[in-house]
């Protein structure tokens, strides 16, 4: 019965849907124009070659990563009557898809620390984020990742579909695999409930710590204008943490029963293809040197 599994048919398009289609690539296009954008002027403007916003500059490389993971293949599927991926497609899809989740979680928790040190030890700053700290942490950062990712990809290549080669879903991921795995998946479970607490869970605290400390100092500043300028540069980032591990644990710590096929299908969007067009926007509407360097570039066309 364990049959030698070659395709898999993705249910989350039953037909081929243009209007998804249309859907899927204006999101893409815009994705792709706002981080390219974030890139190009992290590189052009000389005001932004600081730490923060080289560690923007990785973020908007993972978002353009995240949704080309996965949307150009949702891309193809939503015009063919059925959608399909080939069982070795799968598995890379999964395999990048799960390393740029490790590494966006590490890469947050590494710009809440360098906020950190920038408004409560700002003498310590300089020392603390140079550039060799900074490259260094970012390499970690997309180490961590992989590595992680490797850990869930091999586990998955092990599993047994007994023919059953239809998934919930209208990409690869861990969750929809085990679903539909007949052979036992409790390792890929441990690694996956792991992966929650040291990938996930651990670096949202170092977040939080780092922005408790963060406001704490933020609410000692004695003039109004300061404590505007520390807490604006900040809000951007802050609201960049939460709209990602608020997605990322609904997808992946979702209750026993599971979700409906539909509000699986959204959460995920939510979390690999939505949260990434916005990651640009957030900080081009938040952060005023973001916005000063869109406008110089602009007045220079």
């Amino acid at each position: 019965n364990q049959t030698h599994v070659t395709e898999f048919t993705l249910l989350g398009f039953s037909h081929g849907q243009p209007f998804l289609f249309v859907l899927f690539l204006a999101i893409y296009l815009a994705t792709l124009l706002g981080n390219s954008a974030i890139l190009a002027l992290v590189f052009l403007d000389p005001q932004l070659h600081n730490p923060m916003y080289f560690l923007l500059s990785h973020l908007s490389c993972l978002d353009i990563c995240y949704s080309s993971v996965t949307v150009p293949k949702i891309l193809a599927n939503a015009l063919c009557p059925q959608a399909t991926i080939s069982y070795s497609g799968c598995l890379a899809q999964m395999f990048f898809l799960m390393g740029c989740a490790g590494t966006e979680c590490m890469l947050l928790a590494v710009m809440a620390f360098d906020r950190y040190m920038a408004i409560c030890q700002p003498l310590r700053y300089t020392q603390a984020m140079s550039w060799g700290v900074c490259m260094a942490a970012a390499a970690s950062c997309w180490l961590w990742g992989m590595l992680d990712s490797a850990v869930h990809t091999l586990l998955a290549s092990k599993l047994s579909f007994c023919g059953a080669t239809r998934l919930q879903h209208i990409f690869c991921d861990v969750p929809p695999l085990l679903r539909a795995a007949c052979s036992n998946t409790r390792p890929s479970e441990v690694a996956l409930h792991a992966a929650s607490v040291f990938v996930g869970l651990s670096p949202f605290l170092l977040v939080v710590v780092s922005y408790l400390r963060i406001l704490a100092t933020i609410l000692r500043m004695p003039v109004a204008t300061s404590r505007y300028k520390a807490f604006s540069t900040c809000s951007a980032h802050l609201l960049v943490v939460t709209l990602y591990f608020v997605t990322a644990n609904l997808n992946y710590n979702r209750p026993s029963s599971g979700y409906s096929p539909a509000a699986d299908t959204l959460v995920s969007a939510l979390y690999c293809i939505i949260t990434p067009m916005l990651n640009p926007l957030i900080y081009s509407l938040h952060n005023q040197e973001v916005r000063a360097a869109l406008w110089k570039a602009v007045r220079q066309q």
